[in-house]
């Protein structure tokens, strides 16, 4: 089985955005009415923006599961308040939930949390539980900057976040690192916000003694682990230069990577630097890079071709990075 650790519903029927912005809209005019009872979207329509497009690559590229999750652009944490949050949160949950009863051979879900800038992390442990004991995720979704891009909250690493970890570990559940749209605009989402927060995701990590506070807390960086392979020996030294342990003893037991890096050479960095114990397959399609490579003539997105291009990759790291990884990680895969 082959097993895609990182996958957005981006082709969501248009209504759930039409929702959403009635949602913002009341939010200036407090008389507009936005109730979860106006989002309308049957599951022929839910086929439907499916079957054209995760389906689809899913069928051609020859992948099996996605673990599914809302789309990240779309969480929006900067907008509103808590209870925004939590109104979009349930909804975009839900609809997930939905996707993987139509197609359980094909989807399980991972959940987005309602989190919200300054609001303690603990507020989102209800919809976790929620999503994890009544819906059948595996994971969640936590965003690291819920200020779309202005780093107001404190870092992952600090006790503010503990009792969401607690949380977590209890339900036995990951967390993959995943921030959202950017509204400061220094910051273009997809290009450098998304990157920037793994990098500073992993930074964190390394600086802290959290894995000690809480040992069976588990992670996952996405994006290929943004900056962190590419610059693996400046992390080795300057863990070496704070007199921390070395980064397997100090990280690799609890972050894990993902493979959504979208050219070959890029991928083979990822697969020499990380131990292939600590890499699960994902491709993030249909998402930030929709088109194809004009260089080879296929999606930049298929990440399992540039893997399975990699010559001197064993059959058995093969079968960890496509399925073995995942399980360990997402330990509630059937």
């Amino acid at each position: 089985m082959i097993i895609d650790c990182h996958g957005h519903y981006t082709t969501a029927p248009r209504e759930l955005q039409a929702y959403r912005q009635r949602q913002i809209d009341s939010l200036k005019d407090p008389s507009a009415s936005c109730q979860a009872e106006s989002l309308e979207i049957s599951d022929d329509q839910i086929r439907e923006s499916l079957e054209s497009a995760q389906l689809k690559f899913q069928r051609e590229r020859g992948t099996d599961l996605t673990i599914f999750s809302p789309r990240a652009v779309g969480m929006g944490h900067h907008i509103g308040n808590a209870t925004t949050s939590l109104q979009w949160s349930r909804i975009c949950n839900n609809l997930i939930h939905r996707v993987c009863s139509l197609y359980p051979e094909n989807f399980v879900g991972a959940c987005q949390l309602p989190q919200s800038p300054g609001v303690p992390p603990e507020n989102c442990i209800p919809e976790l539980e929620r999503c994890v004991s009544e819906l059948g995720f595996v994971g969640c979704n936590l965003n690291p900057d819920p200020s779309g891009g202005h780093w107001s909250d404190p870092p992952l690493t600090d006790r503010w976040w503990y009792p969401l970890y607690e949380k977590m570990v209890e339900l036995n559940v990951p967390a993959m690192v995943h921030v959202s749209g950017s509204c400061n605009p220094n910051f273009h989402a997809t290009g450098a916000h998304y990157l920037n927060a793994d990098t500073t995701a992993f930074m964190q990590f390394l600086a802290s003694d959290l894995f000690k506070d809480i040992p069976q807390l588990k992670f996952v960086i996405p994006h290929g682990g943004g900056a962190v392979p590419y610059h693996w020996g400046r992390y080795r030294g300057i863990a070496q230069d704070l007199k921390r342990t070395s980064l397997q003893e100090l990280l690799l037991h609890n972050v894990y990577f993902d493979t959504c890096v979208y050219h070959q050479p890029g991928m083979e960095v990822l697969l020499k630097v990380i131990p292939i114990d600590n890499i699960l397959f994902a491709s993030e399609m249909i998402g930030a890079v929709k088109s194809i490579d004009p260089e080879t003539g296929h999606y930049f997105d298929d990440t399992k071709r540039y893997i399975d291009s990699v010559s001197w990759l064993r059959d058995e790291d093969r079968c960890k990075i496509y399925e073995g990884n995942a399980r360990k990680v997402y330990s509630h895969l059937r």
